[in-house]
């Protein structure tokens, strides 16, 4: 039976879709048979990052409003054989056609055929959020070291613990420049996990790539040395119970923006 995980953050352009595309393409690389949900009704863009949009035929409003049988509407991914699969959002419809419970009903009908369900959580905390967190055992909650950012996902865990999920919502920071946070431009790892109080589940680089492979369907994760990759990687492997050390600044190649915005590390 799958274990369904929600990725939201709250605000938005912090690279939900980003994480939810890459950790399941990651887990299914790992021989895990994964369903990505994508809950952004009205605009939709997981099907864009997965390169899968040319194939959609029903979606999950059609699924929901009994248009579509929920095995019509699902994508199987072909270059993970039997692996991955995608359940697109409507793109022209409006936002709270779908209800919590037909989010629980969809969730609960995918479990048995697959290791892990990924809800891809639309911005905010509204009608979507309540939707995604429904279907959801547990939370991974995406920020990025800016206090806005950090200041949404404070919003979303005091939701998501109220919600008291099967599992304790998990961190990611995602879109780390080094140079800037060891200048002391943002806010550093510590400082964000003790602001949350949630267990960390890894950092993931600012990357160029990242954009790159997105704009080609292709998810950045499948280039095993790519920076934003490895930290996916080590994320999926998490999720899995390995024990992954936490990759360190250090460890970070500059990438393009880095090369033009980074900054050098202080004197004091």
């Amino acid at each position: 039976m799958a274990t369904s995980l929600v990725i939201t953050s709250g605000k938005g352009g912090v690279g939900k879709s980003t994480t939810a595309a890459n950790l399941g393409t990651a887990l299914a690389l790992m021989n895990k048979r994964v369903c990505m949900i994508d809950l952004d009704i009205g605009l939709r863009n997981l099907d864009v990052i997965m390169g899968l949009s040319n194939r959609i035929i029903y979606d999950i409003v059609d699924v929901a409003s009994g248009r579509a049988q929920l095995h019509q509407a699902l994508i199987k991914d072909k270059r993970f054989d039997d692996k991955l699969y995608l359940l697109p959002a409507a793109q022209n419809t409006v936002k709270n056609v779908l209800s919590p419970m037909d989010i629980v009903t969809i969730v609960n009908q995918l479990r048995p055929d697959f290791d892990y369900i990924l809800l891809d959580c639309p911005a905010g905390i509204e009608q979507g959020f309540q939707n995604a967190i429904a279907g959801a055992d547990g939370a991974i909650v995406i920020c990025t070291p800016e206090i806005p950012s950090v200041s949404d996902a404070d919003r979303v865990v005091g939701l998501l613990e109220q919600k008291q999920m099967k599992l304790a919502p998990r961190l990611i920071i995602n879109r780390i420049i080094p140079g800037m946070m060891n200048a002391g431009d943002t806010m550093d790892i510590d400082e964000i996990t003790k602001h949350l109080s949630i267990g960390l589940l890894g950092i993931v680089f600012e990357d160029d790539h990242v954009i790159l492979a997105s704009n080609k369907g292709v998810p950045v994760v499948m280039d095993p040395e790519d920076n934003a990759s490895k930290g996916y990687r080590n994320i999926a492997r998490r999720i899995l119970g390995e024990s992954v050390p936490l990759m360190t600044l250090k460890e970070h190649k500059p990438s393009f923006f880095e090369r033009i915005f980074g900054r050098k590390k202080r004197r004091h």
